[in-house]
Order: C-alpha cells, then sequence, then structure tokens
C-alpha cells in the first residue's frame, strides 16, 4: 500500500504534513526550523545549536529540563534535537495514543522557553564540552575541518556547534534576536507520521502552534562558485591512524541529476562491494574504513570520500582514491555493476522509511527545504531510469581534481606529497 499524506496550512502560514500509518503503535512529532549554523555572523557563531539546547531547560509551565524530559518520557516516548547547516529539528516518538501530549510539549518548548540567563551560563558549559568531545573523535572532526578547507570563512565552513569562544560569548539577547529573526511560523514545518489522522493533526496545531509570528527570514550569504578556499587543512596530533577526507564540490539539493549522483555515490563507496571498499581495502589492504557520501544544501554540495588509513600509506591511498574518481569520468559503468547499485540505492531507500520516525522526518525535511513531497515510487522510477551515460556525464560534471580539497587528523605528513598524489592526474 503506498504511503500517502496531508498537508496544512495555519493562519499564521506554519505548514502541516500529515502521513498517516493505521496499523502503527506510535507517532513521531517532529518540528523544522529553517534556521541553521548558516544563518549566523561572526558575531553569534553557535547560537542555532546553543538555543537547540535552551529550550529544552524549561518553560513556565514545565519549569525545569526534567520536567521536559518527564512529559515524554513518562508516556514511554523519547526526544531529541538536532542543528545543521540549513535547519534545526525538535522531535519526539511516544505512543500513539499520547499525540496531543507531544504535540503540547514541542508547542510549549519552542513558544515559551524561559531563555533563564542562569541556565544559559549553566549549559554554555555542556556545549562547550561537546565541541571538545567532537574534537577528540579524529574519524568524525576530519569532516569539520574538510569543510573548512572547501568553504573557508563562509557560514558552510564553520562548525555547526561554534567554538568554545563563541560559544562562551553568547548572551540572553542573542537568543532572543535569533529567535525573532528565524523563528516565523512561515519558516517552521510541523511533520506528524504514525497512527493518526490530518484531521486530528490540524486539530491540534491550530491549538498550540497558532501563535506563532508571520513574517519571513534573512537571506543567507551565497556561495560563490570558486575553487577550495584552502586545498589542505591538517590538525596533526600523535594518533596511530590518518584520518583523510577529500571533498569536491556537488550537486544542490533540487539538482535534477541528484539521483544519478546517488547511484554514483553507491558505485563509488557505499557498502563492500563498491569500488572504493574492493580497491582501497580488499585488494591493495590501504584501509580498514573507506566509504564515500553526499552532502546538499540549498544552493552546493559534497561528494565525499572518508578513509582512515595507516600514516606511512596515506600517499599512496589518496593516489588510488583518485584513481577510482578519474575511472568514473573515463570508462563507462557494465550494465551488471549499474544495476547492482540501483538495486542496493532502491533498496536501502525504502528500508530507510520503515518507521513513522523516519517517514515523519523526510515529509518534514522535503518540505522545508524542497517546498514539495516526491512520492516514493516517483523517487525509485528516477532512480531506476539512471544509464550509464547519465553516471560518465555527471561524473564529468562533478568529480574534478582542481576543485578538491583535502583534511586530515593524523600524525605529521609532508602537505606538497599528500596534494600531488591529491592533484596529480
Amino acid at each position: 500500500m503506498p504511503i500517502t499524506w496531508e498537508i496544512g496550512q495555519l493562519p499564521n502560514g506554519l505548514r502541516v504534513v500529515t502521513t498517516p500509518v493505521a496499523t502503527s503503535e506510535s507517532v513521531s512529532v517532529n518540528v523544522f526550523v529553517g534556521a541553521g549554523s548558516r544563518g549566523e555572523g561572526t558575531g553569534n557563531m553557535g547560537v542555532a545549536h546553543f538555543l537547540e539546547h535552551m529550550v529544552f531547560k524549561g518553560t513556565e509551565a514545565r519549569p525545569t529540563a526534567i520536567d521536559i524530559a518527564e512529559a515524554i518520557e513518562g508516556a514511554g516516548g523519547v526526544l531529541n534535537a538536532y542543528t545543521s547547516k540549513e535547519l534545526t529539528c525538535y522531535w519526539n516518538h511516544v505512543p500513539y495514543d499520547e499525540l496531543e501530549c507531544a504535540m503540547d510539549v514541542l508547542a510549549d518548548m519552542l513558544h515559551n522557553s524561559k531563555l533563564d540567563p542562569e541556565e544559559i551560563d549553566r549549559e554554555r558549559s555542556v556545549v562547550q564540552q561537546e565541541i571538545k568531545r567532537a574534537q577528540d573523535q579524529p574519524g568524525s572532526y576530519v569532516g569539520e575541518l574538510l569543510n573548512r578547507a572547501m568553504y573557508g570563512d563562509h557560514q558552510l565552513g564553520r562548525p555547526i556547534a561554534g567554538t568554545e569562544d563563541s560559544v562562551g560569548a553568547l548572551q540572553r539577547s542573542d537568543f532572543d534576536d535569533w529567535l525573532g529573526s528565524w523563528y516565523m511560523a512561515p519558516n517552521v514545518v510541523l511533520s506528524v507520521a504514525g497512527n493518526t489522522t490530518h484531521d486530528a493533526v490540524m486539530a491540534f496545531a491550530e491549538r498550540l502552534f497558532n501563535n506563532g509570528t508571520s513574517g519571513n527570514p534573512p537571506d543567507v550569504l551565497a556561495l560563490a562558485e570558486t575553487p577550495p578556499a584552502k586545498p589542505f587543512v591538517a590538525d596533526i596530533r600523535p594518533i596511530s591512524q590518518s584520518n583523510v577526507a577529500i571533498g569536491m564540490p556537488a550537486l544542490d539539493r533540487k539538482d535534477p541529476d541528484r539521483f544519478t549522483l546517488m547511484i554514483l555515490n553507491a558505485i563509488l563507496g557505499r557498502g563492500m562491494s563498491s569500488r572504493l571498499f574492493k580497491e582501497v581495502r580488499e585488494r591493495r589492504g590501504l584501509a580498514y574504513s573507506v566509504g564515500s557520501s553526499v552532502s546538499r544544501q540549498s544552493d552546493t554540495g559534497m561528494l565525499t570520500v572518508s578513509a582512515g588509513v595507516s600514516p606511512e600509506k596515506l600517499p599512496e591511498a589518496i593516489s588510488v582514491i583518485m584513481e577510482e574518481l578519474e575511472k568514473l569520468t573515463q570508462e563507462p559503468v557494465d550494465d551488471a555493476e549499474l544495476k547492482k547499485a540501483i538495486d542496493y540505492t532502491v533498496g536501502s531507500f525504502r528500508l530507510s522509511l520503515e518507521s513513522t520516525m523516519s517517514l515523519g522526518q523526510r515529509a518534514g525535511e522535503s518540505l522545508l527545504t524542497m517546498g514539495e513531497i516526491e512520492p516514493i515510487e516517483s523517487v525509485v522510477a528516477k532512480l531506476r531510469a539512471v544509464s550509464p551515460d547519465d553516471i560518465m556525464r555527471v561524473a564529468k560534471r562533478v568529480l574534478h581534481r582542481e576543485r578538491a580539497a583535502l583534511a586530515l587528523v593524523g600524525p605529521e605528513a609532508d602537505e606538497d606529497t599528500l596534494l600531488k598524489a591529491l592533484q596529480a592526474a
């Protein structure tokens, strides 16, 4: 039975999407706000993420973080939030008969957060510890450095959580300004998925979410089409493994070639049968972990290859990775490999939508960032329509050595040697 959804809008401009799943025992409630770190300036770095923390710290009706947590956990549910470059999402997941409670808690958090200055000071240390913890995880921290290498001082190149110093400088007025600039109702999507109806969701939403202000958010700083700001960024530390990430500018969120790029990425570096895994790990033994991924923003994107490599094998590993990228621009993918990649991508896409949580997340993010929710079977059809010619055409469009950036977290390495391996054809 196909998955369907209904979309409504409150008088204040807030959009509501419901994905009914009559056989489910749960509902997920997700509030997406088009406010991420990309909207920040140099004087308020980290405010989007810090605010995400603060709305959990108490309202007039639920004065403490414990009161908020117990409202959801006491109903058998879970709650959390996350901040990205272009959005913030607050969510909970509860038994279906607790829908009103779940929506009430989120509405209360977003509209009535106390933002107590004493609580801000207390949470400041927590956020700073989160920043330190991220830096202590080299396999993920190298991705943050890659953004810096690719985008420099543009907001896309800055850490989502800010820095310890920038977080240390944020005050109550910064949160108020951020809320006033970005948290207007037309910039918010409420997405509910599970055992409920659109009429029930709209009835609760009209009562709980209709007091947000109208208006449009500020424009974000556009990204110019330029080479990497700095082709190589490194954090040298005395650890056993070199964690490396290679990035190339790719496609934006709405680009028609995004489906072909998904298949190309599967061929290149998704799973144990991908080209990178077979060549870099299985045939040459250069790395334990290696893979590729694609990220998309409103006006740009990035194809990333990441690997954990023995320091002495790092130049060779980079050369082999770049050779595999080059092959995609020069040699047609055969039908058998293409079919395998398409089946893998379609299958993983379908499996990713098995829960009410994943359905609510997809619908809400799509409506906020794309202005629409593409039917699942339409996505599948576009993935299955990808041809070998499409793969080579998009590979030539995206995979350019001169536009590559390199990030490293690990032992000392010679920059010239690594850049030669990256850029030499």
